[in-house]
């Protein structure tokens, strides 16, 4: 069965807005990297006590991953010894914490390196391991906008404050060329050549000239030619290529090429889309509770089923729960009544049943459930050379998809701000 890329490309990233009759501030963020600030909430303190040290940097327009090399280059030990709680932005002004086993909280402080700068150090029993926080706090200028603005964005948290914010994945989350789903439903339908003809073919205007071409050559059918346009850091369809050059044209040779980590993180990236377009098609209902729902405790992922939504809607008003989407798999926990009916109809037009997520050769995904909003704790917002706006989101919720809500503009970060 061949992939529909007109239907998987329709959308991956916002489709509707929660706060639709409201106007978006537009403006930009990060054109400076002192604009958006984050700042790690941790799960607990060091104990004082043990053979780890933890300790807090904060890092000015760098990575996590480049972080860490120079931690421990400095350190003279290994990356592998340098734990973290989770993944923060590149362009932008970051503080999160950090263990090294066997060094000691002096050695830590007197650490002298560019974009770095550690601003405490204590022991602890345990190394620091990822998840292992409470959220993140942000602080973020939109700039091009008016002071007027102020007015609008206050009208916006009011709404996402009392409903929450729609926890949909962001366009990050779909590649570059926003095909990740694309690639990932030919993985669930074991359609070999849809999937090479996906991943190595098919130009896309936001990649680089040399790469549009080796994609229009291979398009074109001349396979060599395009392999000598095709960058060696695009290592996964280089090798996809010359196995299907080698094979002469056998899509499953050179399917069977492709690591499977790549394709098991192109299935969740399919999963994703599939939750955005439940999401979009229960946004009006985000914020209620029915008979027959799945809902999430706050915080913490325990689901229940919901048996009589007016006794649990009071606990959604405060939010103490929320109603689920799918993450579709064939162990995912079905709902009942409405929520079942909405999640079957998805499923069914893609012409599927949670069976075939089981895909085979050591690919499968079992699915869960994803709450379809999350809360916006202790708001703040005021002006300075900008929109001034200060929160703090749980871990695994996206300040991209609040300021999508605020901005009604496209965001594209580098990197994720936490990981789920």
């Amino acid at each position: 069965m061949p992939v529909d890329e007109q239907s998987e490309l329709i959308h991956t990233g916002v489709a509707r807005y929660l706060t639709e009759d409201l106007a978006g501030t537009g403006g930009s963020i990060k054109e400076r990297v002192e604009d958006f600030v984050v700042e790690e909430l941790p799960l607990y303190e060091p104990s004082g006590q043990g053979p780890h040290t933890f300790f807090e940097i904060e890092k000015t327009g760098i990575s996590t991953f480049q972080a860490l090399r120079s931690v421990a280059g400095a350190l003279g030990v290994s990356p592998n010894r340098i734990g973290y709680a989770g993944l923060k932005d590149a362009q932008a002004v970051t503080c999160q914490v950090l263990s090294v086993e066997g060094v000691s909280p002096e050695a830590v402080m007197a650490l002298d390196l560019p974009a770095i700068q550690i601003r405490w150090a204590e022991r602890h029993r345990n190394k620091l391991k990822i998840g292992h926080l409470r959220g993140n706090r942000f602080t973020i200028r939109i700039r091009g906008v008016d002071e007027s603005a102020l007015a609008d964005c206050q009208a916006l948290l009011e709404v996402l404050t009392r409903r929450g914010v729609p926890n949909r994945y962001g366009l990050q989350r779909f590649g570059q060329r926003g095909d990740s789903g694309v690639l990932g439903k030919a993985v669930v339908l074991g359609d070999t050549q849809g999937f090479i003809e996906q991943l190595v073919g098919r130009p896309h205007p936001h990649e680089s000239e040399t790469v549009q071409t080796a994609r229009a050559l291979v398009d074109e059918g001349d396979w060599s030619a395009a392999l000598e346009y095709f960058p060696f850091s695009m290592a996964d369809e280089r090798r996809a290529l010359q196995a299907l050059i080698s094979s002469q044209g056998d899509y499953t040779a050179a399917y069977r090429s492709v690591p499977k980590r790549l394709k098991v993180f192109l299935l969740s990236a399919y999963q994703s889309v599939l939750f955005n377009r439940v999401l979009d098609a229960r946004l009006e209902t985000l914020d209620q509770v029915f008979d027959g729902d799945l809902a999430m405790k706050h915080p913490g992922r325990s689901v229940f089923r919901v048996e009589d939504a007016a006794v649990e809607q009071p606990r959604a008003d405060r939010f103490e729960i929320s109603p689920t989407g799918p993450i579709f798999g064939y162990k995912m926990i079905q709902p009942t009544g409405r929520q079942a009916e909405l999640e079957d109809r998805v499923l069914a037009a893609e012409g599927m049943v949670p069976e075939d997520f089981r895909v085979g050769r050591g690919i499968k995904a079992k699915g869960g459930r994803r709450a379809l909003r999350f809360p916006v704790y202790e708001p703040e917002l005021w002006w300075d050379e900008g929109l001034m706006l200060r929160f703090w989101l749980s871990k695994g919720s996206y300040a991209t998809a609040l300021l999508a809500e605020i901005m009604k503009v496209p965001l594209v970060p580098e990197l994720p701000e936490d990981v789920t």
